[in-house]
């Protein structure tokens, strides 16, 4: 896939606020995802002196191409926001119109935008007219089932000069809930040249396969099913290019995997925030334990990033001294 002068895979790591920091959009990239785009960072520029914004604006040993997404429902202060992530090493803006959520719709931003394409059309041309690096454009197929208005939409952000288009299979109204459905994608990929990325319940090498045949989409963007299984892209790359499966990783390899990524928290957002913020990716990487509830109501209460190594290394050594029992090795890779 190519996006501007960025020569990229099939694989991209979905923007999820709260989730894709650096820290884990480092690992992903690592594990062979060839773009990973950033949480949203706020338009306004009141926010660009939060100690939130400026850490999302940090790209310090990143790899490229940094992808920043912006969100926001003002053309101007769209603008001014790519322009200062631009600024801060982006390489690559997105323009969030797919998020779903009440506090983000409620102020016409994020999917909210899709029922108005006129705006949407003045958003995209003031941004990619703001900066001299690719922008990129993330929506859903609409704001509900009688509103289906994604091709319309991705022809106006390619006759804006959006450089890719990325598509959840879901309308604002659907959220999260049911099923994905990928014929609105094929649509766009229909009447569009640039590229197209396929988002939305894919979870497997053989569902990623199974979207990019359904849809003719460039590549696909993986979110949730990424959350406590960054490997998931490895898996994925080695299944197109051979139609083989990996084996999952072992117990010792995710390990050695959730330990390093929790130093990267506990490095970028400091000893207090790090520990808070580890706490739902240690719950990722540990769920269908035996007793993984309990494991997380434990890990919960405790409060220093050496407590928390300490307990994750007592639960994976009890995996491990469980030699190739079928049940420990499922469950962590699962």
């Amino acid at each position: 896939m190519q996006i501007g002068t960025h020569s990229l895979n099939q694989l991209v790591v979905a923007p999820m606020a709260g989730v894709t920091d650096r820290p884990f959009r480092q690992l992903c990239r690592r594990m062979g995802a060839g773009l990973a785009v950033s949480e949203m960072v706020a338009s306004n520029s009141l926010l660009y002196g939060s100690a939130k914004t400026q850490r999302r604006a940090r790209h310090i040993g990143e790899p490229g191409p940094v992808s920043v997404q912006i969100v926001g429902s003002d053309p101007l202060m769209l603008a001014e926001a790519a322009k200062y992530n631009r600024a801060r090493g982006a390489q690559i803006i997105d323009i969030n119109m797919g998020c779903p959520a009440k506090k983000i719709c409620n102020v016409m931003a994020g999917s909210a935008l899709l029922k108005d394409e006129i705006l949407v059309g003045r958003i995209l041309e003031a941004v990619v007219n703001a900066v001299d690096v690719p922008v990129t454009l993330k929506i859903r197929t609409g704001w509900d089932a009688h509103n289906r208005n994604a091709p319309s939409i991705a022809r106006i952000a390619e006759a804006a000069g959006i450089r890719a288009l990325a598509i959840h299979g879901r309308t604002r109204a659907d959220g999260y809930s049911g099923d994905a459905e990928y014929a609105t994608i094929a649509e766009v990929k229909y009447h569009v040249t640039i590229p197209v990325i396929a988002n939305g319940d894919i979870t497997s090498p053989q569902k990623a396969q199974q979207v990019l045949a359904a849809t003719g989409a460039d590549a696909v963007m993986i979110g949730r099913a990424a959350q406590g299984r960054p490997w998931i892209f490895r898996e994925i790359a080695h299944y197109l290019a051979t139609g083989e499966l990996l084996p999952k990783p072992g117990i010792a390899e995710i390990h050695a995997i959730l330990v390093a990524h929790l130093h990267d928290l506990y490095e970028f957002y400091g000893e207090l925030a790090g520990v808070r913020m580890a706490r739902k990716h240690i719950a990722w990487y540990t769920r269908g334990l035996p007793d993984s509830a309990a494991f997380r109501h434990a890990m919960n209460q405790l409060q220093s990033s050496q407590e928390q190594l300490q307990a994750i290394d007592r639960l994976f050594n009890v995996a491990m001294d469980e030699g190739d029992n079928y049940k420990y090795r499922e469950l962590l890779a699962a």
